[in-house]
């Protein structure tokens, strides 16, 4: 079912202005370690170049890329095409910050080789930005793009949170109606999650912000899919719509169908032969291994043949094409089971596999659990 069989690259930067108080993934407020991690990132770069044949997908995240001066982008292209290989038609994608976006920047990333934006909206409404912690206004987001537009992008995602403390349904239905009259090929739209060790966890614990109900997350949900795919919009994954098959991201098929894919920088992850590494969360530790000639890896794990199954049964169930029923017996009780999940409307069976109804996405982490 996966037409992106090549290797996945992905790059992880991890500087921001400031921090936003739910984001749990690893970044530091602060520019002061770029040129070091810079360099370290050659290096490792350099360490994996015959590791890995071919990529037609590439993904810079972070932490926030585009803080990165345009010329310090052009450096990490010019490095990763000095020693990595890419098919012709390669996806490449950046994580963008409307506030990041002038009409240079965008001009420039464009003329280094990037075709897929992914902007980091969450937000039109003033008093949701506020509360996210975000340092655009919904009018430097619309500016931004339309900047992308400007600049030649036809292939433009929004990224969007939900079930904010305080927020209506209604409010949610205009952030969507705003976005659309963008058109972008990709949307994202996250509910709001409490991580541990970020400010909104602890202001959860203390009883300063009350997440949703079951039921309202229920209802933001189902509006969400029902609404965009009214719209013409495929939801193609948990979290994920797309205006076209075309435009769905490339690049989290490599995680979806263990297709191999490499993570530079730190914190991030790999997946090669069965097994999943990981680097440093810390860029400090990650430099300092590099500049030593050493891997910056802090862990691994090797998949057995049963947890590759699992974990196939569990990925699966998160998007449309859902997974191979070979990866279940249903001679035993699995059959049963499956049976039930039909009746009950949580999946179906599309010729060879079994798929997740819009009313499965909804219970997706739980579904994996009748499969063992």
């Amino acid at each position: 079912m996966n037409p992106y069989q090549k290797n996945g690259l992905y790059i992880h930067v991890p500087f921001c202005r400031t921090k936003c108080p739910y984001c749990g993934f690893y970044s530091i407020a602060s520019t002061s370690l770029i040129s070091r991690w810079l360099e370290a990132l050659k290096k490792e770069v350099v360490y994996y170049k015959d590791r890995f044949e071919y990529f037609d997908s590439l993904y810079l995240g972070g932490g926030t890329p585009t803080l990165l001066s345009t010329r310090d982008l052009e450096k990490i292209m010019q490095h990763l095409f000095a020693h990595f290989d890419f098919v012709p038609n390669t996806e490449f994608t950046i994580e963008a910050n409307p506030g990041d976006l002038t009409s240079d920047k965008a001009d420039g990333l464009k003329a280094m080789g990037f075709n897929r934006v992914n902007l980091g909206v969450q937000s039109f409404n003033p008093q949701e930005l506020l509360f996210l912690g975000r340092s655009h206004t919904g009018e430097e987001a619309e500016s931004a793009l339309k900047t992308l537009r400007a600049s030649g992008f036809e292939n433009v995602g929004i990224d969007l949170i939900y079930g904010l403390d305080g927020q209506s349904l209604k409010g949610w239905i205009n952030t969507l109606n705003r976005t659309l009259t963008f058109q972008p090929e990709h949307i994202s739209c996250y509910q709001l999650t409490f991580e541990k060790q970020t400010p909104f966890w602890n202001m959860r614990k203390k009883g300063m912000i009350t997440p949703i109900g079951e039921k309202e997350e229920r209802s933001f949900f189902l509006t969400t899919s029902r609404f965009l795919e009214e719209k013409g919009y495929i939801h193609y994954e948990i979290s994920n719509f797309a205006r076209e098959k075309i435009y769905y991201s490339h690049h989290n098929y490599k995680y979806w169908y263990h297709v191999p894919y490499l993570g530079l920088g730190p914190s991030a992850h790999s997946f090669q032969n069965k097994t999943r590494w990981w680097n440093f969360r810390s860029i400090r530790r990650y430099c300092e291994a590099l500049e030593e000639h050493k891997a910056p890896v802090e862990g691994h794990e090797d998949l057995t043949n049963n947890q590759m199954r699992l974990e196939s049964i569990a990925l699966g169930l998160r998007t449309r094409d859902g997974f191979a029923i070979k990866e279940t017996d249903l001679e035993s009780q699995s059959g049963d089971i499956l049976s039930r999940l039909q009746i009950s409307g949580f999946l179906t069976i599309k010729k060879d596999r079994i798929v997740p109804t819009r009313k499965g996405f909804l219970v997706a982490d739980h579904l994996p659990l009748c499969f063992q």
